[in-house]
């Protein structure tokens, strides 16, 4: 195993020489269709869903953070106004705040990844549906139970459609969810802390535990440049994966 890996590894064009091939362009083009689409329709109906996922996974990072540190959750709340709450006790607090914004991202990253091929977007549409399950049981609102169960039909229908028909969207689905992450996690942070100051976000918690002289929207900003990085960091092993 270490031997395929060691080879596929060498084979891989890191200096992107031969960029733009079909795939490529294909990876590329649909990231930035997606991309418009999400700042056309960011205010509609339409994404609220989608929204609600990415909050989802912004408080689950939350608390896979507080878990690494050896701490507890004891519960976890998705709105239907786009916010969230992840309840802990114990842990590395000044680890578990920045990783609903960074890890929202990061995971946006890892979708937009697997989204480059068939076999990766199914496994992680079966891990996405397996934490949702899983969030179920933890969750203290209906919006949340609600958006776990609705995912999970969802991702089921996709995932029979891939199966059983010549609708191949599986895919683009996982894609377009991760693109919605790492751009959420970014425009979260301005949200918060520069169109309008929210005093409660997880930047200004952490400007308030964290020894040094950076503020909140300071925080924010360097959040946000890591979210940012995460999107390039996508397209490029992306292209790099499909070259």
């Amino acid at each position: 195993m270490e031997e395929i890996l060691s080879n596929w590894w060498s084979t891989l064009n890191w200096d992107l020489n031969d960029c733009c091939k079909h795939k490529q362009r294909y990876f590329l083009a649909s990231i930035c269709i997606f991309t418009v689409v999400i700042l056309l329709l960011w205010r509609t109906f339409l994404l609220t869903p989608f929204k609600l996922i990415t909050v989802f996974l912004h408080e689950a990072s939350h608390a896979i953070a507080c878990m690494l540190t050896c701490g507890q959750v004891e519960g976890m709340k998705v709105h239907a106004d786009e916010g969230g709450v992840t309840i802990t006790r114990g842990g590395v607090y000044w680890l578990i705040l920045p990783a609903g914004y960074i890890g929202s991202s990061f995971w946006g990253m890892v979708l937009i990844l697997a989204s480059t091929n068939v076999l990766t977007a199914m496994i992680a549409a079966g891990c996405f549906t397996a934490a949702l399950l899983i969030v179920l049981f933890i969750a203290q609102n209906w919006t949340l139970r609600g958006l776990c169960i609705g995912f999970i039909v969802f991702f089921a229908v996709a995932l029979y459609l891939q199966h059983t028909s010549q609708l191949r969207i599986l895919r683009y689905i996982i894609l377009f969810i991760g693109v919605m992450n790492c751009l959420f996690s970014v425009y979260d942070i301005y949200d918060d802390l520069i169109s309008r100051r929210v005093n409660s976000s997880d930047a200004e918690k952490f400007a308030e535990v964290c020894p040094c002289p950076c503020n909140g929207v300071a925080w924010g900003a360097i959040w946000g440049m890591i979210s940012f990085v995460f999107l390039c960091g996508a397209m490029y092993l992306g292209l790099v994966i499909l070259s």
